[in-house]
C-alpha cells in the first residue's frame, strides 16, 4: 500500500494541490466505512466509478457518496455506446490503484464530475488504497482531472 500512496502524494506534490492525504488503520472501501473512520459525514464523500468504452478506454465517473452512476447517461455525455463498469485487474492497470481506494485524479482518464459534486465545498476521494482519503477543495478535484460537469446520476 505504500507504494500507492506514494505514488498520489507525488502527484499532489507536483501539481501544488491543496489536498490532505488520510492514510487509516481500518478500511475505508465503502463511503459508509470511510465516514465513520473519520467521525465525518457521508455526504461529503465521493463515488470514483470505473467504466471502460467499447476501446476499453477509462472513463471516471464521479458522484456524490449516495448517489449512482447511470452508464447509459454517461454514454449520452460522452456520444459512445453505453461504456461497462470495470473489473478489478483493469482498475489497476488503468488507474495504478485497487479497486477501492481510487483518486479522482492522478491517472489517464476522461472524467465526468456529476453537477451535485460541484456544490460541495470540499469532498472526501479515495486515496490511492483501501485504507486512504484524500479531502481537497472540489475546484482543485476539477483542476487536478480536467473534468466535465455533467449530470450522470441516476
Amino acid at each position: 500500500m505504500e507504494h500507492y500512496h506514494r505514488a498520489i502524494n507525488s502527484f499532489i506534490i507536483e501539481n501544488h494541490l491543496d489536498a490532505n492525504h488520510i492514510v487509516l488503520m481500518e478500511s475505508c472501501h465503502s463511503v459508509q466505512d470511510a465516514a465513520k473512520a473519520i467521525n465525518g459525514s457521508e455526504n461529503d464523500f465521493v463515488k470514483n466509478i470505473c467504466l471502460l468504452d467499447t476501446n476499453e478506454q477509462l472513463i471516471l465517473a464521479i458522484v456524490k457518496g449516495e448517489d449512482r452512476v447511470s452508464t447509459t447517461r454517461v454514454g449520452k455525455a460522452l456520444n459512445i455506446e453505453r461504456p461497462r463498469l470495470a473489473t478489478e485487474d483493469e482498475i489497476l492497470a488503468l488507474t495504478g490503484f485497487p479497486a477501492g481506494g481510487v483518486p479522482s485524479f492522478g491517472f489517464k482518464a476522461t472524467f465526468l464530475v456529476d453537477p451535485n459534486v460541484t456544490q460541495l465545498p470540499y469532498i472526501y476521494t479515495g486515496g490511492g488504497s483501501p485504507c486512504s482519503l484524500i479531502r481537497i477543495e472540489t475546484i482543485s478535484m476539477l483542476q487536478a482531472n480536467s473534468g466535465q460537469v455533467v449530470r450522470i446520476r441516476k
